[in-house]
């Protein structure tokens, strides 16, 4: 990073569409995060709490939910949506209901995916959609699949039911010209994935990438599978299109590689991880006339990287084979900053029935006490807008 490259600390930029009562809600609620064991006892006493069917749902929606979702449904969070697009920042609506393990609640997922697509061919604010490959069928079946076992006529049958899903979801979304990203999961799981989202970018991307897979670049293969997909898809004629993230399975895939005694796929270290997420970032900007990119990331140093990389290529800032992505309710520093400079930039907004998304909440809570300054940074930031609104309201 240039030394006179500052623009992330642009916190009234950042924080622009926040009032000053919701920019204490977050201070408060990231301070709640920074402490561990504070997130274990609040995920504990709510886990509690919802099973025991207490009423503390309008607590929840008043506080966490409504910091990291954008609502309950489409409707409820088009007012997230439109403000944030005030700003240059779209959305993509994420439906975060997780832990679903029956085939109506499969098909209850591809029918919400294919209302989102529906719900966004004619809003600007939303180009694009998003599901998780168990979100269409159980984990186990992905798994046993991508081991090339054998299945009874029963997984058959639900394994066929998948591969309809996808095909009906990934269809919906060229018509309607809209790009549909396809999450990652853990490691096991992620070859049966990975061999359907290629299935689908051969059938789907004949023109450009709609069909987006996603590489968890904490695995220390990705890259080489990168540069193989890149290959088989320039041999077969169709368009890559790739989100970009560092992983978010990192202790469950340390611990079951302990247990089962084989070599853990994560790379061995943090600065390992973010020199294969550049690396990634760079091959695929040197290759953009057949892969798109959706640069998943919180991390500053590979925003400003991807922001060089197109640079040097004399790119256009709104390049369309070019996005920046985050969670909603964090890293607005990069989000809104880099939307101001004309970058394109998509916020990941979950949503969901307050107590079906829990697992989503309390998982982001988690990660964000394990991500080594994640919170410390956001509370510096909000501190930061704090301060420079008190010194302006005392002019």
């Amino acid at each position: 990073m240039q030394k006179n490259e500052r623009i992330f600390e642009n916190t009234e930029i950042a924080f622009s569409l926040k009032n000053d009562s919701e920019l204490e809600r977050a201070y408060f609620l990231f301070k709640m995060i920074s402490v561990q064991p504070l997130v274990r006892i609040g995920t504990a006493a709510t886990n509690f709490a919802l099973k025991a069917n207490l009423p503390i749902e309008g607590l929840i929606r008043a506080t966490v939910f409504d910091h990291f979702c954008g609502g309950i449904n489409e409707d409820d969070c088009l007012p997230v949506i439109e403000k944030m697009f005030s700003k240059g920042v779209s959305s993509v609506l994420d439906y975060s209901v997780e832990g679903k393990e029956n085939e109506n609640e499969f098909d209850n997922t591809v029918e919400k995916v294919l209302k989102i697509i529906d719900f966004a061919k004619n809003i600007d604010a939303i180009p694009i959609a998003v599901f998780k490959p168990t979100g269409l069928g159980k984990l186990s079946l992905y798994t046993k699949v991508g081991m090339n076992k054998s299945l009874d006529d029963t997984e058959q049958e639900a394994w066929n039911k998948v591969v309809y899903r996808y095909n009906i979801i990934c269809n919906k979304a060229k018509e309607n010209d809209v790009a549909v990203l396809i999450d990652a999961e853990e490691s096991w799981m992620q070859d049966a994935a990975d061999t359907l989202a290629t299935e689908m970018m051969k059938t789907y991307n004949t023109e450009k990438p709609i069909v987006f897979n996603t590489l968890q670049m904490y695995r220390h293969d990705r890259l080489k599978f990168l540069k193989a997909e890149h290959k088989k898809a320039i041999k077969g004629g169709y368009y890559l299109g790739y989100k970009l993230v560092r992983g978010a399975y990192l202790e469950k895939e340390n611990d079951r590689a302990k247990e089962q005694s084989y070599k853990s796929p994560i790379c061995e270290n943090k600065a390992a991880t973010d020199a294969n997420f550049n690396n990634g970032l760079k091959y695929i900007v040197d290759n953009l006339d057949n892969i798109f990119v959706f640069a998943g990331t919180h991390n500053e140093e590979s925003s400003y990287l991807l922001m060089h990389l197109m640079k040097e290529k004399g790119l256009k800032n709104n390049d369309s084979r070019v996005w920046f992505g985050q969670l909603y309710g964090m890293s607005d520093h990069i989000s809104f900053n880099l939307a101001n400079l004309g970058y394109n930039v998509a916020k990941y907004i979950p949503f969901g029935p307050v107590k079906d998304v829990m697992p989503y909440l309390i998982r982001r809570a988690e990660e964000n006490t394990s991500v080594a300054g994640q919170t410390g940074r956001e509370l510096n930031l909000l501190n930061n807008e704090k301060k420079r609104r008190r010194s302006q309201y005392s002019m």
